[in-house]
């Protein structure tokens, strides 16, 4: 089976399992697809990004049988997920910062097999995604997202994608690839206000960052579109790093991330 129908069957799968597990008397009201299947295509690393709209909070329990699902699908031989849920009521009317419901990610994975179980919280990250999916506008289950969802102001996306910054750069060595690939879409969407994918973001700064800072970038760009293996040695990646929040500090003006 072709790649693009076994993402097709396994994001079915998904919003499958999130009605049987949270769609108690309607409350799924909404399920989308954001991020890289809607920003130019799944890439060999991408993840199925999905988010939920729910008519009122889960409870514990729902949370833990999600988590317990989920810890058995994600990864391994499919695509890891991501999938995030909101209470409509607590994004719309839009306030920031805007609260979270669940979240599910990879990246969490011990924490959720040593019984750790998503709570719901304050998450400023919730800006630029709900802004992907209004802007995406693809259903897979439910009415289009914007009967659900409020527009998010400029300033609050802003404000949002230059908030984790300080926590992008504790994460450099780690997760390489990642972090400078965010960064460089950081600052692409400050300065267009666009919303690229990570290599589409990773074209726009190289073509604006001085020659000596561009190998780190375009290898990270490279790795991301499975044409490179992953090798960081002899690049200097702090420096390209430090580069880029140079100008997201500039692109934000005055008390800009880290500040």
């Amino acid at each position: 089976m072709p790649e693009r129908e076994r993402d097709r069957d396994r994001t079915d799968h998904l919003v499958d399992l999130v009605r049987r597990h949270l769609d108690e008397d309607g409350d799924v009201l909404g399920v989308y697809a954001h991020g890289s299947a809607t920003l130019g295509g799944l890439r060999p690393y991408s993840d199925l990004d999905l988010l939920v709209v729910l008519a009122r909070p889960t409870t514990y329990g729902q949370r833990t049988r999600l988590t317990g699902e989920l810890l058995g699908v994600s990864g391994g031989e499919g695509r890891p997920v991501e999938l995030i849920a909101v209470v409509r009521d607590e994004v719309r009317p839009w306030r920031y910062p805007p609260r979270r419901e669940y979240l599910y990610g990879e990246w969490l994975r011990d924490a959720y097999e040593r019984g750790a179980v998503p709570e719901p919280e304050d998450d400023p990250d919730l800006a630029p995604l709900l802004t992907m999916v209004l802007r995406a506008d693809a259903p897979l289950y439910g009415p289009p997202p914007a009967t659900l969802l409020a527009p998010v102001p400029r300033g609050d996306l802003r404000r949002a994608i230059t908030a984790g910054v300080p926590e992008l750069l504790a994460g450099l060595e780690p997760d390489t690839r990642n972090v400078l690939l965010t960064l460089a879409r950081v600052w692409s969407t400050l300065v267009t206000g666009d919303i690229r994918s990570k290599d589409a973001a990773a074209d726009w700064a190289l073509g604006r960052l001085p020659a000596s800072y561009r190998p780190p970038l375009a290898h990270a760009r490279a790795v991301y579109l499975g044409q490179e293996t992953e090798d960081w040695s002899g690049l200097a990646v702090r420096a390209c790093a430090d580069r880029l929040v140079r100008e997201i500090r500039a692109a934000y003006g005055d008390g800009g991330p880290g500040e």
